[in-house]
Parts: C-alpha cells; structure tokens; sequence
C-alpha cells in the first residue's frame, strides 16, 4: 500500500542545546523501518520527473522501490551505478532545489526524502557489506586527473570501472577537497569521506597526496609522462575578501582558512598544530552554506555569540533552508541587510568590532536579484573579536598560469566547450569548481561524470 501522507518521516536528530557543543554528527539517519516507510510515499511517476533534476541521472524511482521492499543492498547497487559517492550526496547535496524540486509528491505535499533515502542506503550497504568491489581489467590507457575533490574522484571512479589506469593528483595531504577540508564533521563525517575514497583505491584509482600540479608538476609533463588525456578538478579554493579596512587585523580569517583549520586540521581538539584562537563574539560575512558552516563552527568553538552579517534580506539567503534552520536552532544571530564598510582593530591590532551599514533592496541587478542600497545614516558597529570573511572563492591561478594555451575567462574560471568539459587544449578536460567558481558538490561530480564518458569517448576513437 502506497504511504500518502502529506509529510515526509522527519529526520532524528541531536538536540539543538546539545548538538551546538560538539563536532558530532546532526542528523542521526532513518532507521529501517522510516526508510520503508518514506519509501512507500513514492508513486513510481512514468516519467520520473526527479531524474531529470539529479544531476548524475540516478534511477531514483527503482532505488527507492527497493528500499521499499527491503532490498537495501539491491538498492545502493542501483545508486553506485551513478554516482561514485553516495553516502557524501546523500548529506549534503540540495535535493530541494533538484530531484526533490521535481518530485510530484510536492505539489500537494512535501516531497519524498530522496535524500534521505540515499543517505540510509549507502549507509546500510557501508555497515553491512564486507566484500570488496570488483576492479575491473585494464585497457591500458593512462588518465590523470587533477585534484580529489568531488568532481576529480567522480571522473576517476568512473573512468577506472572503464578499464582506465588513473592517478589523482592531490594539492593537500589528504585526498576529498572540499568534503574535507570545507564541509564540517557535523555534517559530513570525515569517516565517511574516506570510506568512499577507499572504496574508489579498491577498483583501481591510484591517489598521489602533496602534489601541486603547475608546480611540482605540469599539465604538459603529466602527457610526456605517457598519459593520454587529462582531467583538471582544481576546485575554486582562493578566497576572496570585500578590500575594506582593517581586513588585515589579527582575528579576520577567510572562510576557507577558518574552515581548513576546524576541519581538516582538527582545530577543535586539543593540542591541535594549527589552533583557532577561542573567540568571544564571532561575526561570518556572507549568506550561503560555506557561512553556516563557518558559523556554526565558531558556536562549537566556544564563541558566546555568533553572527551572521548578510547584505541582502532573509529570503534572498543563498544557503539552504536546512542549514538556515539548524543555524538559527543552534543560536547563530542573523544580522540581514547589514553591510560592513571597516574592520576595526584596537592598539594591539586584534579585531574590536566591524562597522556596518543597514540596507535596502532596489531595483534588480544582472543577476535578477534586488540590489542592496545603503540606508542613509544607518551606520553602526557590532561588537566582535573575530570575523570571517565568506563572500566567495575562485580557482587558483597557478593552472592556467604554467599551462599553455589553456583559455580562461575575467573570473579565472576554465573554459569548456560544453558540456563534456573539453577545454582549447586537445585532450585536457575539466569540470567542477574549476570551471563553474563556488557551487555545489552535486554539480562538481555532475561534471565529473560527464567529462569521463568525454575522455572515454575520446581514447575509444
């Protein structure tokens, strides 16, 4: 019998008083019976609208119906077939604005948990499967692929099920990009990071840590080396910062230094190498998901208070409502319509406050969003002692910058000639942050997935 509740089976969580105190992970997962349940909400829609809105084309239809009969493993398999990190999807992509958005369960409703759905699948299959994947023959072809973020090892997971020798070259020591370094522990534990990582080792991937490709190698090296075709998953990893005064007081980081710190460094633990300083009152520049991360970070640091500072409204927050929700449960003050115009530093220094402007929204801008204007006379200062600058990143110039013939645009972003990711140069292709700047872990491997049947289509001629 078809489940057609209204409402999707709530996802257990930690208690906001409690969960604001540690680095644990929020949401706790469905347990077997949730799952069948929520399963049961979906109608087996002919024409699968939710398909069309994931960008990695998983069958959701026939995975959730076999979590619906309790084929749990049958299920993951059908997921795996598209997407080389399930258990990462699952927590942190933004179904809302994708599958889910087309479910048509949420017309009249709220959608099926998809992701929720894919979380407890990949979840079962990682506590209960203890074979290994089969690694598949080998053709004998080399690919290199630049960076192990999610577009990176998407396109060697799915290169290497083809029979492709592939080697990732990773900057950090550590591989996973931003599911290691940028997402906090409490909403993607790092364990399961690194079992997907493992499980992509065990099908053949070979991952080289603590290579900077542009400068313990290049691109032109890498084809002289005997590969045949190159990936570059780079990311967007280079902060940017507003250029008002005082962002060079002792106190300002950027989002992704913050976050590098707590996340990959383990800042939060004791005797950590690379401490964050414990700060009383902490304010986060910026809307999207990375500023809740880092806001959110800062209360689990120890901070009193924490403030998002946001120039447009609430309604116009670019994060998604899930995190803006656990934000605002976990105590995080929204300052919207609040610009800073200075950082101000007392004689030592450290950051004593950030100075701010109320605003307004206008008329529209090229974007199609209403232009914030400055509230005349509306200045005012907010009291702080650390503030953390979450206004956007862009790729690293040190690819283009050594590798010939590698067009770009005004943004420093790659590229492409559509959508397979081909670049100006013959048998480089790219994908991800790279080519888009900042966006989602779901586009990343999108593109991933896109770019590897490209290549595989390319050496098969």
């Amino acid at each position: 019998m078809p489940n057609m509740s209204l409402k999707k089976n709530p996802m257990p969580s930690q208690e906001p008083e409690v969960r604001n105190k540690n680095f644990l992970e929020v949401a706790l997962g469905y347990t077997e019976e949730m799952a069948v349940d929520e399963a049961q909400r979906c109608l087996n829609c002919k024409n699968m609208p939710c398909v069309k809105g994931c960008p990695v084309n998983i069958d959701i239809p026939a995975f959730i119906k076999e979590i619906a009969n309790k084929n749990f493993e049958g299920a993951y398999g059908i997921i795996s077939k598209s997407s080389s990190l399930p258990a990462v999807c699952g927590r942190v992509c933004p179904q809302e604005t994708q599958c889910e958005g087309k479910c048509v369960r949420g017309i009249k409703g709220e959608p099926v948990g998809i992701g929720r759905l894919e979380r407890f699948a990949a979840d079962y299959h990682n506590a209960n499967f203890k074979g290994k994947p089969e690694k598949p023959d080998s053709n004998g072809k080399k690919v290199a692929v630049i960076g192990a973020g999610p577009a990176g090892l998407t396109c060697a997971g799915d290169l290497a099920k083809k029979g492709y020798d592939v080697t990732v070259y990773e900057a950090l020591h550590l591989a996973g990009g931003v599911l290691v370094y940028g997402i906090p522990e409490f909403r993607l534990p790092k364990s399961i990071v690194q079992r997907e990582i493992d499980g992509l080792r065990a099908i053949g991937v070979h991952i080289e840590t603590n290579v900077i490709v542009g400068k313990t190698i290049t691109i032109d090296e890498l084809f002289e080396q005997g590969f045949k075709s190159v990936f570059i998953g780079s990311g967007a990893g280079l902060p940017r910062f507003m250029n008002i005064p005082g962002e060079n007081l002792k106190g300002v980081y950027s989002a992704n230094e913050f976050l590098t710190r707590v996340n990959l460094m383990k800042a939060y633990k004791e005797g950590s190498d690379t401490p964050v300083k414990e700060n009383k009152k902490v304010a986060v520049v910026g809307g999207g998901n990375v500023a809740m991360d880092a806001a959110r970070c800062a209360l689990r640091l120890g901070a009193e208070e924490v403030y998002i500072v946001y120039r447009r409204g609430e309604a116009e927050l670019p994060a998604r409502a899930e995190e803006i929700e656990h934000a605002k449960e976990e105590g995080i003050i929204f300052k919207t319509l609040t610009n800073p115009v200075e950082i101000l530093g007392d004689e030592n220094k450290f950051v004593s406050g950030i100075k701010c402007v109320s605003m307004e929204l206008g008329e529209p801008d090229e974007s199609g969003r209403r232009r914030p204007v400055v509230k005349e006379g509306s200045e005012h200062v907010i009291d702080v002692d650390c503030v953390v600058m979450s206004i956007g990143t862009s790729p690293n110039p040190l690819i283009r910058n050594t590798t010939e013939g590698l067009e770009t645009n005004k943004h420093g972003c790659i590229v492409v000639k559509d959508d397979s990711g081909l670049t100006s140069r013959e048998g480089v292709y790219a994908g991800g942050d790279a080519v888009t700047g900042a966006a989602t872990v779901i586009l990343a491997m999108g593109a991933g997935k896109s770019a590897a049947e490209a290549i595989d289509e390319y050496l098969s001629k």
